[in-house]
């Protein structure tokens, strides 16, 4: 499924560096403001400990994962909105992505400087969030005054819209974005066609120095940011992005080893994928077999039918049913085989919605 997270922050906060981390793909990465200006666009790995299991029990001919893209967006300065930096180049940039990271400096470096001239987490996201509350705002006074009129003359469709660019407006001068607020499902439909850059999902990134890695807990300024988060309902990654680019240059047993000399299970770039995938409602089923074994990117909800056309609109136009084993139950099982003798196989119709770690074979005629 094509869908990205962009990630944002000030310049210099250390945003591209953690973007070649994740993709390894490059992107120019310079002490000074604007070091990236086009987006970058790299595509990752979701690391999932189950496709490796299930590769071992099949042992096919190859393994596939599945994968997420990330969009490195150049650094917003103060008054982005109104032209200033790269402004309207950086906030369209931001529209076309679905989920935003924004990458928050929790470290102090003399030799790295701020744009504002001094580290304070809180300010820079709330510039940066200021900057996409006007932009929403510009958008939607485009529509306003004459929805307003249309309102007052009790035109149907216009009292319904007007009422919610009421809602939005008032959030947005109150400095509150357009994902604080509650909306019915027929007004979400109208919300999703503003393309609004406030209603996308948020998480934060905290990045923090190699010396401070293993006790962040005593870093003010990452606090700062998770109680921040807290407020918003969000969450909060925290990574060395220096550290994290020396990790993605490892493979395998060095990449564990590493790891374990840091004292950390689990690396903030794959902490990072996970929470972005997760974010946007994503999951993962599989499907395996002596060909091969592989992990196919879904939306919570989807039934046996969508996901089935995820791989082929032709499974989806002739589905007829879902041979569907859960992930913990055919390891449990130690095979298919005896996954089935077991009862542990299902067959499920047009209306199942798949579950995260499903494995499954589909069955279609067309």
């Amino acid at each position: 499924m094509s869908l990205t997270a962009g990630i944002v922050g000030l310049p210099n906060v250390g945003k591209s560096t953690l973007f070649n981390a994740i993709t390894q793909a490059g992107a120019l990465s310079a002490n000074y403001p604007f070091a990236t200006i086009d987006p970058n666009v790299g595509i990752v790995e979701v690391p999932d400990h189950r496709l490796q299991k299930l590769t071992e029990m099949v042992n096919p001919k190859k393994t596939i994962p599945t994968s997420f893209e990330f969009t490195d967006i150049a650094g917003i300065v103060e008054g982005a909105s109104k032209g200033e930096g790269l402004g309207n180049q950086f906030l369209s940039h931001i529209r076309q992505v679905d989920a935003i990271c924004h990458v928050v400096r929790c470290f102090e470096d003399e030799n790295i400087t701020h744009v504002s001239g001094r580290v304070d987490p809180i300010s820079d996201i709330e510039t940066i969030n200021l900057e996409l509350i006007l932009a929403d705002l510009e958008t939607i006074m485009k529509r306003y005054d004459k929805v307003a009129k249309l309102a007052k003359q009790k035109v149907k469709d216009a009292v319904f819209e007007f009422e919610i660019l009421e809602k939005l407006k008032e959030a947005f001068e109150n400095e509150q974005p357009a994902r604080a607020l509650e909306f019915t499902k027929e007004q979400e439909k109208y919300v999703k066609q503003l393309h609004l850059l406030t209603i996308k999902p948020i998480l934060y990134v905290a990045n923090v120095g190699e010396d401070e890695l293993l006790d962040v807990d005593h870093n003010e300024n990452v606090q700062k940011v998770k109680d921040y988060a807290a407020n918003e309902g969000a969450e909060v990654i925290v990574v060395c992005a220096k550290v994290e680019s020396e990790i993605a240059e490892l493979e395998g047993e060095e990449k564990e080893e590493f790891l374990q000399e840091l004292g950390i299970e689990e690396s903030g770039l794959d902490q990072l994928i996970k929470a972005s995938y997760n974010m946007l409602g994503l999951a993962t089923y599989f499907t395996a077999g002596e060909q091969e074994v592989r992990a196919w990117t879904f939306r919570k909800g989807m039934t046996a039918p969508q996901t089935a056309g995820i791989i082929h609109t032709d499974f989806e136009r002739g589905f007829i049913r879902a041979e569907t084993v859960s992930y913990n139950d055919l390891v449990e099982a130690g095979s298919m085989a005896k996954a089935r003798d077991l009862g542990k196989v299902r067959l499920e119709g047009k209306e199942y919605i798949v579950q995260d770690g499903d494995v499954i074979h589909f069955r279609f005629n067309v």
